[in-house]
């Protein structure tokens, strides 16, 4: 279900954000993630001049290269457009997720290594989008790869658990999908 009518409007400002997730030849994973912030009307600014409406302010590339277990083997990072000219000297700096798993605590380890003026306010915003991506790309193929669970061993829980109001461990999916990992009120009748 789409948005209600807005109230009359003009729109000033855009921001998109793509990302993108490939398997590779070699059997590792990219994802990549593209942003611009672009205006309807022109403005100066006082680093570039005049910036001519449509053109972006900024636009920034991640490409995340990433092993089966998600953990970052290689990335890029590039700005083609940014307010100032030194924008685009820290993107070397990014170099430091390079070991780095995508999983718990993913985003705030990435504002540690390369937050504040370590880094870039942009490209680490798009930090967390290439890690849902890459949740997203390789998910299926997880469960396609999956080795038959040992009997003899508990099963683990599922990491999806408690991250969100569908999953929560107490909610009805959790209890039809992942009966074990339920801790719910019981439905059992006496």
């Amino acid at each position: 279900m789409p948005l209600t009518e807005p109230a009359p409007r003009e729109l000033i400002h855009t921001r998109d954000v793509q990302c993108r997730g490939f398997k590779r030849a070699d059997g590792n994973w990219d994802i990549e993630a593209h942003m611009t912030d672009v205006k309807t009307c022109g403005s100066t600014h006082h680093a570039r001049g005049e910036i001519p409406a449509g053109t972006p302010m900024h636009e920034m590339w991640v490409r995340v290269s990433l092993d089966s277990c998600m953990t970052i083997l290689a990335i890029e990072a590039v700005t083609d457009q940014a307010p100032f000219r030194v924008c685009p000297e820290i993107t070397p700096n990014f170099q430091r997720l390079v070991g780095l798993r995508i999983g718990p605590g993913f985003n705030a380890r990435v504002r540690e290594l390369v937050g504040g003026p370590e880094g870039c306010t942009h490209l680490v915003e798009l930090m967390a989008p290439i890690g849902t991506t890459a949740f997203q790309t390789m998910s299926g193929r997880y469960r396609e790869a999956e080795q038959p669970r040992d009997p003899n061993k508990p099963p683990a829980r599922p990491p999806l658990i408690d991250t969100c109001h569908t999953f929560a461990s107490d909610g009805e999916l959790v209890q039809a999908e992942f009966p074990a990992f339920y801790t719910g009120p019981s439905s059992k009748t006496g």
